[in-house]
C-alpha cells in the first residue's frame, strides 16, 4: 500500500448506505486488487494514466470483472472509450471535450452516449494548426 493510501476507511460509510466509487488514484493494478481485497468500495474508477495506460487498465479490468464490481473511467475519454468495449462490467464512461480545440475530428456525442469513429488507431488526429496556435516553445 502506497503510503497515504487508507482502503479500509472508506467502509465506514457504508453505516450511511452510501455508495463509494474509489480508484482516481490507483497506481496500477495491484493498487486496485488492494482496495478491491479490503472491500473498499461499490465502484472503481481508474485514471487510465495512474492505472498503467492500456495493459494498465485491461489487468485492472480483469480483477473488476471477477469480483462483479462495475467500472467507470477517469479522464482520457478518446482512449478510455475503447477500453469500455472490452471491460467486462463498464458502467461510465467519464466525459471531458478538453481535447477538442486540438483535435482534428472530435468525437461526437449522441443521445448521451459517445460515438466511437471507425478511424485507425484510436481514432485521435490532431489539428496541427491548432497544436501551433497553442504550442509553447522555451
Amino acid at each position: 500500500m502506497q503510503l497515504g493510501e487508507n482502503f479500509y476507511g472508506p467502509r465506514s460509510l457504508y453505516q450511511a448506505h452510501t455508495p463509494v466509487q474509489l480508484g482516481e488514484n490507483f497506481y496500477g493494478p495491484r493498487s486496485l486488487y488492494q482496495a478491491l481485497h479490503a472491500g473498499a468500495g461499490d465502484f472503481v474508477m481508474p485514471d487510465l494514466m495512474r492505472i498503467g495506460g492500456v495493459t494498465g487498465w485491461l489487468r485492472a479490468a480483469a480483477l473488476v470483472g471477477s469480483a462483479g464490481i462495475p467500472m467507470s473511467t477517469h479522464l482520457y475519454p478518446e482512449v478510455a472509450a475503447h477500453l469500455m468495449r472490452v471491460t467486462e462490467t463498464a458502467h461510465w464512461l467519464e466525459w471531458q471535450d478538453w481535447a477538442d480545440p486540438i483535435v482534428a475530428e472530435p468525437f461526437e456525442l449522441a443521445k448521451g452516449h459517445l460515438i466511437v469513429p471507425n478511424r485507425p488507431g484510436n481514432g485521435l488526429a490532431w489539428s496541427e494548426e491548432a497544436v501551433k496556435r497553442h504550442r509553447y516553445d522555451i
